[in-house]
């Protein structure tokens, strides 16, 4: 079988736009959090989220797409367009019913939705309902970017929270067995940055409430108070290696060489957790042992409960400090949708340069945290396998096994 190799990464992210601005801003700590600026959020209990400063739209997306799309959709436009430059590949010259897109979302239609409710109540009744019109926008990047590219094979969104990005990457992998050649895969998420969107989610509890950008996100630390909120991501060009080696790609970043995912029991059921799970079938997919994994990339949930619980399965499966886990997301904040595809693109460079990047404003780990955080600086490794971890709002858990390819 061949293998699902990254050719190319398109990031935008609020502490970097672009794979190397985001890449030197991530190995020098360098935080994309700050006072949310787009709407006054005053009187809201949550104040801060990471967003991607200086992107203005209308530079890169048309007037007819930029009021019909969402900000969400603008993200993955330039993030996509740049994985496929990265990738040197031009959709036009390949067959169109073997190349598809598989994309994640969550909340980054709000916006969108939002401003449709409002020409609504300013247009009268005659006019097309707001939540008629926010019913496809889950489906709007996709199909966005397959009309844009031409990429007519297989078409289809994830929706499953913050482990959404890493379940796109998978059902990329899997159209790539089923016959296609190129998958454009990964997510991007705008929704915290809009005021139904970041309503939507603060009555979960989970976020953060502290003003202080360098103490309100701090995943495995004895002081964590929940998570920080961002927009951003990562699309990826995703190949078939024989098909990338037939059409000459310059690069592979890495191989997609394993993938899982579980849904936790509801609360009070007798059955654990079933993140430790997804990690062991993702191992298990990739066919290597706890031993060959050099990183992990946490999902670093800011929630001390659910640290406890992410921190115990590590424990589990690799042992007390048993390897070295990351969670360079302290810089950008939880980007939902787009968490996992930038997670997996960050890991793609620790696997290229050899380094893991630091897990930034972390100061004491809890005790029941019994790993090895990377923490403030980065940290020279030969890195060849990488795991990363994420988990959804409503029990959502999802493991992708990222290793190098001959050419790292």
């Amino acid at each position: 079988m061949s293998r699902a190799v990254v050719t190319g990464i398109g990031v935008m992210a609020p502490n970097g736009i672009g794979v190397e601005e985001f890449w030197a801003a991530t190995l020098a700590g360098r935080s994309g959090i700050r006072p949310i600026s787009r709407f006054d959020c005053s009187s809201y209990p949550v104040t801060l989220a990471g967003d991607v400063a200086g992107f203005d739209p209308r530079a890169h997306v048309s007037s007819r797409l930029l009021v019909e799309t969402s900000m969400m959709t603008h993200l993955a436009f330039v993030a996509a367009r740049m994985a496929l430059t990265d990738a040197e590949v031009t959709p036009a010259e390949l067959p169109e019913y073997e190349m598809g897109v598989v994309t994640a979302n969550a909340t980054g239609g709000a916006e969108y939705g939002q401003r449709e409710l409002e020409n609504l109540w300013s247009k009268g009744p005659d006019h097309v309902s707001a939540f008629m019109s926010i019913a496809w926008f889950y489906a709007a990047t996709t199909g966005q970017l397959s009309i844009r590219h031409k990429l007519r094979g297989h078409c289809g969104v994830v929706v499953s929270e913050e482990a959404g990005g890493l379940d796109a990457i998978g059902h990329g992998r899997r159209i790539l067995r089923e016959g296609h050649r190129l998958a454009l895969t990964g997510g991007t998420e705008s929704g915290a940055l809009a005021p139904g969107g970041l309503t939507a989610v603060i009555p979960t509890g989970q976020l953060s409430r502290r003003s202080d950008p360098a103490r309100a996100y701090l995943p495995y630390d004895a002081d964590a108070s929940g998570y920080v909120p961002g927009e951003g991501g990562a699309i990826l060009v995703l190949e078939d290696e024989t098909a990338a080696g037939e059409r000459g790609a310059p690069r592979r970043y890495g191989e997609i060489a394993g993938y899982a995912a579980t849904f936790d029991p509801k609360s009070g059921r007798d059955r654990p957790p079933a993140l430790r799970r997804a990690v062991e079938l993702a191992l298990a997919d990739a066919a290597v042992e706890p031993s060959d994994v050099d990183v992990v990339f946490g999902d670093a949930a800011g929630v001390p409960a659910q640290d406890r619980v992410e921190a115990g399965a590590l424990e589990a499966v690799f042992g007390p400090y048993g390897v070295p886990v990351t969670a360079p997301k302290t810089m950008t904040g939880r980007l939902c949708a787009g968490a996992g595809a930038l997670d997996v693109a960050t890991a793609l460079l620790s696997i290229r340069d050899g380094v893991i990047p630091p897990t930034v404003n972390v100061t004491e780990l809890a005790p029941d945290c019994r790993i090895d955080l990377v923490r403030d600086q980065p940290r020279a490794a030969r890195v060849r396998t990488a795991l990363v971890l994420a988990r959804g709002h409503g029990g959502f858990n999802a493991a992708v096994v990222v290793r190098g390819t001959d050419n790292n």
